[in-house]
């Protein structure tokens, strides 16, 4: 039997001690063992056969994901383009990996992925928003998860820098891949079509609790 590696980011560990779940032991570290892990208000993903596991987000990080999320509804959704959700499961069977992005969109043309009980696939957008003890994570390995899996576009929102990186994967491998830096309109595309803009100045406006308010 393997030991999973379980990598923790922003989480007190005293918060799940009663679980262990740093010394549990599993048969492999996939998306199917992530979902058996305790319903703890934590986010478990498996990325490579590590099952990262993420502390809940906090106020800033979910105010910045609300607006955009509700942006993105307006533009993709609401015209028939196909569906936005929020932290929904994605799965890739082909390799047992599995995350709960922050924000996704699937097109009408790949509605086939959405199954019952999640994504299966990748979808056409993925949108991650930046924590501190999620980025490094956020920009490597799951840019290169996300990548290699086939989805189309994937937005990194800072809100430390309120900045958007676009990647839009191409053929090759994105190793070496510079994205596009946006920080005052935010095209939003279907496939190679611009179908509206994101004013990114209403996404980062300051929120309660903000030292800039």
């Amino acid at each position: 039997m393997t030991v999973t590696r379980i990598i923790g980011c922003g989480l007190d560990w005293a918060l799940v001690r009663s679980y262990d779940v740093r010394t549990m032991q599993l048969t492999e570290g996939t998306w199917r063992d992530a979902q058996r892990m305790p319903d703890d208000g934590n986010r478990y993903e498996s990325i490579n056969g590590v099952l990262h596991v993420t502390a809940a987000p906090r106020w800033r990080h979910q105010v910045v994901s609300t607006r955009l999320l509700m942006m993105l509804y307006e533009v993709l959704d609401d015209p028939g383009h196909g569906e936005v959700v929020a932290a929904p499961g994605v799965e890739f069977p082909t390799t047992g990996e599995g995350v709960q992005p922050d924000i996704l969109f699937v097109s009408n043309e790949r509605r086939h992925i959405v199954k019952e009980a999640g994504i299966v696939g990748a979808p056409d957008l993925v949108v991650e928003v930046l924590s501190p003890s999620t980025a490094e994570r956020d920009r490597g390995a799951k840019r290169r998860l996300y990548e290699r899996q086939g989805v189309r576009e994937y937005w990194i929102v800072d809100p430390a820098e309120n900045q958007v990186d676009v990647y839009r994967f191409g053929a090759g491998p994105a190793v070496d891949f510079e994205p596009e830096s946006f920080h005052r309109l935010l095209p939003v595309r279907l496939g190679d079509t611009q179908v509206g803009v994101i004013d990114l100045s209403s996404i980062f406006a300051p929120a309660f609790g903000d030292g800039r308010r």
